[in-house]
């Protein structure tokens, strides 16, 4: 099996299609867990959820789903430390039989020079969950020793090194306001596919014209096919530019890697949107 997601759950576009017109706001996660088996959880990147919240993500979400929370900036690019790192892990540890791993995003300027800065932070979060980093400097992509060193110091703590892929969205200029917002705030790196663990982790982020992104995650499927051939459980996160085609994308990515022998998944299941059509098609045959 694998686990598919995208970067949020709460995304009003999503009515009519993932979700039911008429789906109110409360009711998102319970339907996004119909389809969906993970989510990142990018909001706590900006601030902490409420107790209540996490009280209430727990009962709506089902007992296989997976959230994949996002280290607080304030840990991870504003050097809150340890200390506040230790809080937030309490915060969230009603969740933890549902955690699939913590997401540990660090900023461009963390160099190879801070590398031991990574390690009681690896240390806290693996005391308690599976953990995936992302290294955003381009010397870690260099292919030898600042690159070596980190897989040696993710090994070391049983850490996965969450592979990002931007280069579809890269690909085409940015001539619509979601377009320039989003290739602003992504990253543009060498794509290093890599599994130091038995849960590798990628993010890709693609175009809203699905059929363009095709070419751009081709590798990705074979890179899952042979994951998923050595026994592993990997995690898979599509984003478009807004978000709102992210759905669209990740299923179709689903039905590829089925159609190349992969295995099934509840995004293929038809979507409340799908249905709708469907009835209306019906309706209007039978009007002529």
């Amino acid at each position: 099996m694998y686990y598919l997601g995208c970067p949020v759950w709460a995304h009003t576009p999503w009515q009519g299609s993932l979700y039911a017109k008429d789906s109110r706001s409360a009711d998102f996660l319970a339907q996004y867990c119909r389809f969906f088996n993970a989510v990142e959880g990018n909001t706590t990147f900006y601030a902490n959820p409420a107790a209540d919240t996490i009280t209430r993500w727990l009962a709506q979400s089902t007992s296989d789903f997976r959230f994949n929370l996002k280290v607080p900036k304030a840990v991870s690019h504003q050097q809150g430390g340890p200390q506040l790192l230790t809080q937030w892990l309490a915060l969230i540890s009603p969740l933890r039989e549902r955690i699939g791993f913590i997401h540990l995003q660090l900023p461009e300027r963390f160099s190879p020079a801070q590398l031991a800065e990574l390690s009681p932070l690896l240390e806290l979060i693996r005391a308690q969950h599976a953990c995936a980093v992302e290294i955003r400097h381009p010397q870690f992509f260099d292919k030898a020793d600042n690159e070596k060193a980190l897989h040696q110091l993710l090994r070391f703590y049983q850490c996965e090194r969450l592979s990002f892929d931007s280069r579809s969205l890269f690909s085409v200029p940015a001539d619509t306001p979601a377009l320039q917002d989003a290739q602003r705030k992504k990253p543009r790196l060498p794509v290093h596919a890599v599994a130091l663990t038995d849960a590798p982790v990628f993010r890709f982020v693609g175009q809203d014209d699905l059929a363009a992104n095709r070419p751009f995650y081709q590798p990705w499927l074979h890179k899952m096919l042979q994951w998923l051939g050595e026994g592993k459980t990997p995690y898979a996160f599509f984003h478009t530019p807004d978000n709102t085609m992210a759905p669209a994308l990740a299923r179709q990515f689903a039905a590829d890697l089925q159609q190349l022998g992969g295995p099934a998944h509840a995004i293929l299941a038809p979507w409340p949107g799908d249905l709708a059509k469907e009835t209306e098609t019906q309706l209007a045959l039978f009007a002529n």
